[in-house]
């Protein structure tokens, strides 16, 4: 955006002189006469035309120029350019997500597994500036995809999930170490891990209760989520006889140890039963840890009176050479 201003805008009060000295100039050549005596009136036809008299009157407009020029070119025209520098505060992500065989239950539609993609995936594109990475647990756990900002790769890892491609079981304290491990060396404002189960932990060599003290340790908050109804979910099994067929499967979260692992680290636990509490669930985390972003505004000027200087020094000039040549007086 283009900004004009002056910096010693007091000067273009002597703009006032320009008009004054109009006036004085006009009113004393109108009053001014004299006689000239001629035997003939061929001399005075000859020695000037009123044309030429009248063309005089640019000598002393220039002059009037040239000083409205200075007095502008005094007031210091300045020219700006107004941006604005948008500074970033990023806030690193792990997601932390159990691929058990559990999460095929379908409690949550269309089963646990895919509505906690879908809603993932929806988190990470509703991000900006972040980086983000995943891990992914069951009897064992792995980093799926170490931090990026380069979302469309991480989406692309998080559709290549499935169930199965980790050994069965529920470690959900190796989850979250591997998560925290992602992160244990990050140095942004702040350090975020999202852990999302649906059971207990019942196996690993780390406890979810120590790794969340590792957590706390390196100043990482932890949002714990369980998903899925309460009481008994239909589980899907395949029967070699019948095909598929759906058995009812109990609930079992551990409620307990997630509630005390967003304490521990400052966190919050969540409770996700259906597919739309699921979302609602990824859209307060991503309201509450949003990234900062300071905006300053600045403006940049750059000086213009020497334009108008190197005006008024051409036209004063022109005024010279034409009082000196075609309006020159005779003595």
């Amino acid at each position: 955006m283009m900004i004009l201003r002056f910096a010693d805008p007091w000067f273009l009060g002597l703009l006032i002189l320009i008009p004054l000295l109009g006036i004085w100039y006009f009113r004393a050549r109108s009053g001014r006469g004299a006689t000239i005596r001629f035997s003939h009136l061929r001399f005075l036809k000859e020695a000037s035309t009123p044309s030429a008299v009248r063309a005089r009157h640019v000598l002393f407009i220039m002059r009037l120029a040239v000083l409205a020029l200075l007095i502008t070119a005094f007031a210091r025209p300045q020219s700006g350019i107004r941006g604005e520098d948008v500074i970033t505060r990023g806030i690193d992500v792990v997601l932390a997500m159990d691929i058990s065989s559990s999460m095929l239950a379908e409690d949550i539609t269309p089963n646990r597994f895919d509505a906690s993609r879908a809603v993932a995936a929806d988190f990470i594109r509703g991000r900006t500036n972040d980086r983000i990475g995943m891990t992914v647990f069951a009897g064992q756990a792995y980093t799926q995809c170490p931090l990026t900002i380069d979302y469309g790769i991480l989406l692309g890892f998080l559709d290549e999930l499935y169930i199965g491609m980790i050994e069965d079981g529920t470690a959900i304290g190796m989850g979250l170490a591997t998560a925290v491990n992602r992160l244990r060396n990050s140095e942004a404002k702040s350090k975020v891990i999202v852990l999302l189960t649906d059971g207990r932990n019942n196996r690993g060599e780390i406890d979810p209760l120590t790794a969340a003290q590792t957590a706390q340790a390196f100043d990482i908050r932890v949002y714990t989520i369980g998903a899925g109804s309460r009481g008994t979910a239909m589980y899907p099994v395949q029967d070699p006889f019948f095909g598929k067929r759906y058995v009812p499967m109990q609930v079992d979260i551990d409620e307990p140890t997630l509630k005390r692992i967003a304490e521990m680290t400052g966190g919050q636990y969540f409770r996700a039963t259906d597919r739309e509490s699921l979302a609602g669930v990824f859209r307060e985390i991503d309201a509450m840890e949003k990234t900062k972003i300071e905006v300053r505004q600045y403006t940049r000027y750059a000086e213009l009176f020497l334009w108008l200087v190197a005006a008024a020094v051409l036209l004063l000039t022109c005024e010279v050479v034409l009082a000196n040549t075609r309006f020159r007086k005779i003595p």
